[in-house]
Formats: C-alpha cells, sequence, structure tokens
C-alpha cells in the first residue's frame, strides 16, 4: 500500500524565507554544497536566517568567501563559514570528509553542472554523473557517521525536471558505447540524485537519518551557462522562479518539523510530486526515479564504479 502524498501549505511562489519563519534551528549544523551561487546562496541564507551555523563547500573558496560576507551582513549570523570542495574530484571530496569534526544536522547536495560538453574525470567517469551523483554520494557516504551523530538529521538531494525523460541507462552510464548527448547525460545524472535519495533512506532511518529529494524548478542562475539557444528553444515552456523560490523546497525538507521521518519521497513547488504524465511535460516525478530496485542497484553500481577507481 502505497503511503499518502505529502502536501505542505506551501506553494511554487513560496520563498525560502518564508518556509523558515517561525522556525529555530539554533545549535544545529548544516552544510550546502554549491553554496556561493544561485539557488546555493539563498538556500543557505535562509538556514542562518533560522540560526543554524551554515558551511558553505564551494569549488571556488574566493567567491564562497563573498557570499559569506553577504549572507552574514543579511542575517545578523557570524556561523556562516567556507569549505573547498570539488564534486568532481574524489580527492577533495576525500579531504573535506576528513576535515568535518562533530554531528551534521543537515546537509544539502545542491551543487552540480548541466549540458555540459563530453569530458572525463581522471577515473574516466562521465562528468555529469561524477559530479552530480558520484561527488555527493561519496559526501554523504563519508558524512553518515557524523549525520548519525546528530541523532536526527536531514539529507537534501537536488533532482530536475530533466530527470523526466532520462532513466538510468545501467549497462553504459558513462556513455561508452552510446553517442554523448548533453542533455540526456544531465537528466540521468538528476535521476540519481534521486534515486540515491530513495536507497539512503532506505538503509539510513533507523539511524535517525531522513533523506529526500527536491526538484527546484526552472530558475536562471549560471546553471544553464552551457546551453545553446538551441537548446533553451527545445525546452519545454517552464515557468521560471526565483533564486528565493528554487531554493524552497530544500530548505523545506530541511527545516519543516511536520516532516520529521519522513524520506524517501520526491518533493516539487514545496510538496510531494505527483506522479509524471505526460500531458504535464514540466511536472511530477518519473517512476524510474523512485523506483525502490532502480535505486538498490544503483547504489551497488556506484560502489563497484569507486572501487573499480581505487576510490572505494
Amino acid at each position: 500500500m502505497n503511503a499518502p502524498r505529502i502536501t505542505t501549505p506551501f506553494t511554487a511562489g513560496s520563498t525560502a524565507a518564508e518556509i523558515v519563519a517561525g522556525v529555530r534551528l539554533t545549535g544545529r549544523r548544516a552544510i550546502v554544497t554549491g553554496g556561493s551561487s544561485g539557488i546555493g546562496v539563498e538556500t543557505a541564507r535562509a538556514l542562518a536566517l533560522a540560526g543554524a551555523e551554515v558551511t558553505l563547500a564551494v569549488r571556488d573558496v574566493e567567491a564562497g568567501e563573498k557570499t559569506a560576507v553577504d549572507i552574514r551582513a543579511t542575517t545578523a549570523s557570524r556561523l556562516v563559514r567556507v569549505a573547498p570542495l570539488d564534486l568532481s574530484d574524489q580527492r577533495s571530496v576525500a579531504a573535506f570528509v576528513t576535515a568535518w569534526e562533530g554531528p551534521l544536522d543537515i546537509l544539502i547536495n545542491n551543487a552540480g553542472i548541466a549540458a555540459a560538453p563530453k569530458a572525463r574525470t581522471p577515473e574516466g567517469w562521465e562528468l555529469q554523473f561524477a559530479t552530480n551523483h558520484l561527488g555527493h554520494f561519496v559526501l554523504a557516504t563519508g558524512l553518515r557517521g557524523a549525520l548519525a551523530a546528530a541523532g536526527r538529521s536531514r539529507v537534501v538531494s537536488l533532482s530536475s525536471n530533466a530527470h523526466l525523460y532520462a532513466p538510468m541507462v545501467f549497462d553504459d552510464i558513462g556513455f561508452r558505447t552510446r553517442p554523448y548527448d548533453r542533455m540526456l547525460a544531465y537528466g540521468e545524472s538528476k535521476t540519481a540524485t534521486s534515486l540515491f535519495a530513495v536507497e539512503a533512506n532506505r538503509r539510513w532511518s533507523v539511524d535517525g537519518i531522513t533523506v529526500n529529494a527536491a526538484n527546484p524548478g526552472a530558475v536562471t542562475t549560471n546553471l544553464g551557462r552551457h546551453l545553446t539557444a538551441e537548446d533553451i528553444a527545445q525546452l519545454p515552456a517552464f515557468a521560471y522562479r526565483t533564486p528565493e523560490q528554487g531554493a524552497a523546497s530544500s530548505v523545506l525538507l530541511a527545516t519543516w518539523p511536520e516532516l520529521e521521518g519522513v524520506g524517501g519521497r520526491y518533493f516539487e513547488d514545496c510538496n510531494e510530486a505527483l506522479p509524471f504524465t505526460p500531458g504535464k511535460p514540466t511536472q511530477g516525478v518519473a517512476s524510474h526515479a523512485v523506483d525502490p530496485e532502480a535505486a538498490a542497484r544503483l547504489w551497488q553500481v556506484s560502489l563497484d564504479m569507486l572501487a573499480a577507481a581505487g576510490r572505494g
């Protein structure tokens, strides 16, 4: 029997600041990957506004420090720090995990790249899958002990509408035999981030760790820097929102008290998503992105890929 769909008083027009109005996170510690640009900034700002100690895990430390100054100024919080993290570099991820000390209450896997030209990491992995999924996979699994030590913690894994037409092709995750398609590769990486939430929640809920996936919706940020005019012309007619609105679903999953213990779900517009239907090409969640069997398979495939590359 399927669990009841979760709904909230919030909508696609709600902002991250509205989500945390009345929420107190004093004494709680949060990490936001990609916290120096786009919706990551507004995610971190809302958490700081609610009193959390926030770490901006960023590739560009200088940009991160500028963002931290801005967040401190707008929230009156002094509990905003910056740490280097390049999700495409497994050594960087390992160093971040090793450097982390103490419990962790909130992990928001926000960073990502989209529609990138064909490229591979030193391990030979396709760059979008390696960054959006494998980097966050290693980060989250490496921080599992810190998340469990918090007593009750939450992980948010950012997905995208791009997952809708991109089920995992397990026989060729790295586009070794298929012609490389930038948009399809991005979509598959975002299917992977949703499947991560399903399996991580199944494995970790016993430790008080709740994991969900969030679709921020269409937001004009530098995430789309690789999109060409032709790419944009082929996209559905999205209703674009502000970064403050794009951050709302992530912040909801990270903080809303009524979601305590609710995991393995996919949210958009601040509510659990409805199943995808072809008549609504920019809404809903595809069954392949929340399939528990695919989620378990992806987890094992990820471990195998890391072990084969000497990263496990």
